[in-house]
């Protein structure tokens, strides 16, 4: 009984996060469309009402650990689902994503997101893709900020091992910025597919910064190494151990 009325509430939630992005987003897309200050108002704004509105509606409080960075740098944060998204982006002053060229298409994510001067990218063409983020970024160099990258490229469970990419490395010695790694355990709770949402508390937490100037490889090497160890942490602090 307990598990269908979070279910519930869960599925009311959701159509609440989508309603919200909705509103917010036409109603200041007039805004957005003369400044880019606007767009990012309006990303704001949806990221702390979906962290506030997850607290009573589904009893999903969210913790932000660790100091953001408020300098332009790069932000790799580990991506178990759609709440880390929020969370990551409303803890820091100017923020944009690497995302998805696809996502370009969807209606207001899509346009917000070239707004605040997210980078598209093609997904599953290596060469092609880091050659074409590089590219982005370096043309997109006006907009000073945090640029958040997904080292794994994708929603990864807690628990489950996937490759960190090079195209994070790349963009690491090509920027020549400091990196700012980023741990989780928000997949315990808002899974990658489904409607279930579980209560607790999910945990952001911005580790020390990994300074310019490493060895792209042994970058990549220490990169994953502080953020799987600190989000195996945070997740054994919610109470979930992987398997071997």
């Amino acid at each position: 009984m307990a598990y269908a009325v979070q279910w519930v509430r869960s599925l009311i939630f959701i159509v609440n996060v989508y309603v919200s992005i909705a509103v917010v987003g036409i109603l200041l897309f007039p805004w957005a469309l003369v400044s880019r200050r606007g767009a990012w108002v309006a990303c704001s704004s949806v990221c702390r009402y979906v962290r506030w509105s997850a607290a009573w509606m589904i009893g999903l409080r969210s913790e932000v650990r660790g100091t953001p960075p408020t300098d332009a740098c790069l932000v790799a944060s580990k991506h178990q689902s759609f709440f880390d998204v929020f969370v990551v982006f409303s803890a820091l002053p100017a923020g944009r994503f690497i995302m998805k060229r696809l996502l370009m298409w969807s209606p207001i994510v899509g346009q917000y997101g070239l707004r605040i001067g997210c980078i598209p990218v093609d997904r599953g063409k290596r060469g092609k893709a880091i050659k074409q983020m590089v590219e982005a970024v370096r043309d997109g160099a006006d907009h000073p900020g945090q640029l958040i990258i997904y080292p794994q490229g994708t929603r990864t469970a807690p628990g489950v091992k996937a490759p960190y990419k090079v195209g994070t490395a790349v963009l690491y010695d090509q920027l020549g910025q400091d990196c700012v790694p980023v741990a989780t355990n928000v997949g315990l709770f808002w899974p990658k597919r489904g409607i279930y949402r579980k209560p607790g508390l999910a945990v952001v937490e911005f580790l020390p910064r990994i300074k310019a100037g490493m060895d792209p490889r042994a970058f990549l090497s220490l990169l994953e190494e502080q953020i799987e160890t600190a989000s195996d942490r945070l997740n054994a602090e919610a109470g979930f151990h992987a398997k071997d």
